[in-house]
Parts: C-alpha cells; sequence; structure tokens
C-alpha cells in the first residue's frame, strides 16, 4: 500500500489556524501560521499560485525589447515589451531541455537565446532558431515550442500584475477598493517611473510579518522612535502626531492613511527640502488643485498611505513612494525588493530629496528598516521559543479602525485563511 503525504487533510485536522469572535471582539491566529514547512507549501500553491502577483512597472520597459527578469510567487519569470509594444510575461524556462533563457536582470535584447543547446526565441516568445534544424527532420513544429506565457497578465496604471490561475478573477474586480489608492498616488505623480536601482535584502522571518508591519501603525512611534527624533532635530513640525484610520478594502487588502507630519516631494514643503524647491513644490500643489480640486488635491499631498496589495505588494505612498515585494523563501525567510516610484519630469533637487528619503527612511541601511527587521526576527525567535501558541490582532475590534488599530491585518488574515481552507480561488 502507498501512503501519500496530504497536508490539506494534515491542516484540517490540526484545528482552525485563524479564530474570530465578533461578539467577544476576539480575533487570533495560530502561531504554526508562522513556523510550519507545510503550511509555507501550502502558500506556495494556494496563495501564491491562485492571487493576483506585482510583476513590476511599465516603465521598467518603455522600448521594445526591453526586459526584466525576477522571482514571483517562487517562480522565475521575466517580462519584455514585444515587437508590437505589448507587455509580455514569460516562464524564465527552455522549452528544449528547461534552462534560463533570460540570464541577466534587466537589458535590451530581439532573441533570447538559450546558452546551454542555442535554441532562441524572439521577443513574444517564438522559436525562431534550432541549431541543425534538419536533424528534427519534419516534425519539429515550431509553432508548439515557443516560450510559455504565465497564465493571466494584466496592467492596472502602470502596475503590471500575474496569476498562475487562469480562472482568476480580472485584475479590476481583484483590487477592489485598493484602486482608489493606486489612483491617487499615480494621478499625483502624473507620469510615474521606476527609478533605476533597488533595495535588495532578506529577514530571516515569515513572509507574512512583513504584510502585517507594513500597514501596522501601532508600532510606528515605539519602534522607530529614532527617526522621529531624527525629524524634530532637523525642524520638523511633529505636533499633530501620527493620525488616521485604517481600512479593509476587499479580497485581502488594507490601507493605512494618516495625516503626513512630514514633507512629500509631491507637493508639501518643508523646511528640510531647502529655499529653493519652496517655489516648485508650491506650483505643483497649484496645479493638482487647478487639476483635482481643493479636498483631493489635499489628501494627495498632505496625506500618507501604507497599501497592502494581497499578498506582498506594498506600496509606501510617504515622504517617498516606495513599491515593495517579499517573497517567501521558506517558513523563516522570505528576499524583498523595493524599487522608487517618481514623477518622470521631477526637478533634480526633488528627485534627490525623494531618493533621500528612500534611503534614509526605508533603506535596509536606514533609520525604519533595521527597525523592523530586527522586530521581525525576534518575533520569529519568540515563536520558536513556545509556550504560547496564539498571536493576538484584536485591537479596534470595539470601535472604529484608527491608524493604531488591527482591523488592517485582520483582513489579510481573513483572505489568506480562506485560501488556505480553500473556500475562494
Amino acid at each position: 500500500m502507498t501512503v501519500t503525504h496530504d497536508p490539506t487533510r494534515q491542516l484540517a485536522a490540526s484545528g482552525p489556524l485563524v479564530e474570530e469572535d465578533l461578539a467577544g471582539h476576539r480575533f487570533r491566529v495560530h502561531r504554526s501560521t508562522m513556523t510550519s514547512p507545510e503550511i509555507h507549501t501550502m502558500e506556495l500553491e494556494r496563495v501564491f499560485g491562485r492571487s493576483w502577483l506585482y510583476v513590476g512597472h511599465e516603465s521598467e520597459i518603455p522600448g521594445k525589447g526591453d526586459y526584466v527578469r525576477r522571482p514571483v510567487g517562487g517562480r522565475r519569470v521575466f517580462m519584455v515589451r514585444g515587437r508590437s509594444g505589448q507587455v509580455n510575461v514569460f516562464h524564465n524556462s527552455c522549452t528544449h531541455r528547461g534552462a534560463m533563457v533570460c540570464r541577466t536582470d534587466r537589458g535590451n535584447a530581439k532573441v533570447f537565446s538559450c546558452f546551454y543547446h542555442a535554441w532562441s526565441f524572439n521577443t513574444d516568445g517564438d522559436l525562431v532558431g534550432v541549431p541543425d534544424r534538419q536533424a528534427y527532420g519534419d516534425g519539429l513544429d515550431f509553432s508548439a515550442l515557443g516560450l510559455r506565457s504565465v497564465p493571466r497578465v494584466e496592467s492596472y496604471r502602470g502596475f503590471v500584475f500575474l496569476s498562475y490561475d487562469p480562472d482568476i478573477m480580472g485584475l479590476i474586480e481583484y483590487l477592489a477598493d485598493a484602486r482608489e489608492y493606486i489612483d491617487l498616488v499615480v494621478d499625483a505623480t502624473g507620469t510615474p517611473e521606476i527609478i533605476s536601482g533597488t533595495n535588495e535584502y532578506a529577514i530571516n522571518a515569515n513572509w507574512k510579518l512583513l504584510a502585517e508591519n507594513s500597514i501596522d501603525g501601532y508600532h510606528a512611534v515605539s519602534t522607530h522612535d529614532t527617526y522621529f527624533k531624527y525629524l524634530v532635530a532637523l525642524g520638523t513640525d511633529l505636533a499633530g502626531g501620527v493620525n488616521g484610520t485604517a481600512r479593509a478594502l476587499g479580497n485581502g487588502h488594507a490601507v493605512l492613511e494618516y495625516a503626513a507630519p512630514w514633507g512629500r516631494p509631491v507637493a508639501k514643503w518643508e523646511p528640510l527640502f531647502g529655499e529653493a524647491s519652496r517655489e516648485e513644490i508650491g506650483r505643483l500643489r497649484a496645479e493638482l488643485v487647478d487639476r483635482y480640486g481643493e479636498v483631493r488635491a489635499s489628501r494627495m499631498a498632505d496625506t500618507n498611505r501604507n497599501l497592502l496589495i494581497y499578498p506582498n505588494l506594498v506600496i509606501n505612498d510617504i515622504m517617498a513612494v516606495t513599491v515593495r515585494t517579499f517573497m517567501p523563501v521558506s517558513a523563516d525567510r522570505m528576499e524583498i525588493t523595493a524599487w522608487e516610484l517618481a514623477p518622470s519630469e521631477e526637478l533634480p533637487q526633488l528627485r534627490q530629496r525623494r531618493l533621500d528619503s528612500f534611503l534614509t527612511f526605508l533603506g535596509p541601511g536606514g533609520f525604519a528598516t533595521p527597525d523592523d527587521i530586527e522586530a521581525l526576527e525576534s518575533c520569529q525567535h519568540g515563536f520558536h521559543s513556545g509556550g504560547v501558541e496564539w498571536n493576538d490582532i484584536s485591537r479596534g475590534m470595539a470601535r472604529e479602525p484608527q491608524a493604531n488599530d488591527e482591523e488592517q491585518m485582520r483582513a489579510f488574515w481573513r483572505r489568506w485563511n480562506e485560501q488556505m481552507i480553500g473556500e475562494t480561488r
């Protein structure tokens, strides 16, 4: 008799991993969700295999033949601008014997040639060259041996997503109310572009901890105390504090939105930016008012947004606009990549200030990221120490959500739980 390992049955037998008691204002998550290799394996199939995942931004491949390659949901893919200008995303695997055909992280190419046996493919994925073709006789069907596109590719406002699930809902439906916040970012920047260069680092902690952390207002003052003191020393007025709200946006997406106590290069000047930039930032703000009205312009200029697109895309629209993904490597480790989004025609001094903010606060060696890494890795060590089975994520259940509550994390976990127990695609 053959005995097969069924992680689904094992998961069901172990009891619920997420428990919610609305009447009792209690929400908790079992800590095995952060440590179990079996759960990690299931996540790759049920979460990353059945969600829309961020691939990149259209501005990264502006010209025909431009490409970027990166891992998405545990699989190697590359995104390339095809011959007619469309965006293609292919599995990075030669249809002959499997080697990767795109071997650099970015560039421009008319043909991708596999280094192993030199089969070659154009930017639309067509097989266009096979050495010693006559060795195959008449049986080699070029049309059946092109690169394999991922099952679904769609773009929203320049943000390109893929899904490995051919039956998943459309991207617009999937993004739900998160579209409003993407629109705010894009409309505020005019013609946005991803600035060349990335922050890349790893954290020895479960990836879901960073999903929580990225939209967690509760930890800001205690964990990032040094950064707030730094801002005060530079003359930033923090008298109003960090006040705002948190929202669930559907399908696991969530946002933390709050008043900006610091300057924003898009249209909120502060002394840190220098007197030379005051007039330009004022002009940018006036243009936003003319285009969108005072209320929407003020929201773009004066409020911050930490937006989570489920499962693993974060857009931090704060003192800079950072686009960040995090990919699980194992139950105890993730890899993070972050890019900076900016107006394509931004003045050099504002671009410099934006990049400085990108590095000073959110860079791997900045004020915030090392704090967060320490906190997340400390949590992971704490999980393995044992003695406590559940994490509590109940804050704010008895009131309207505030910026330092946890409704946004509960939204993430509800969707995660649905996917893991198979209730939704």
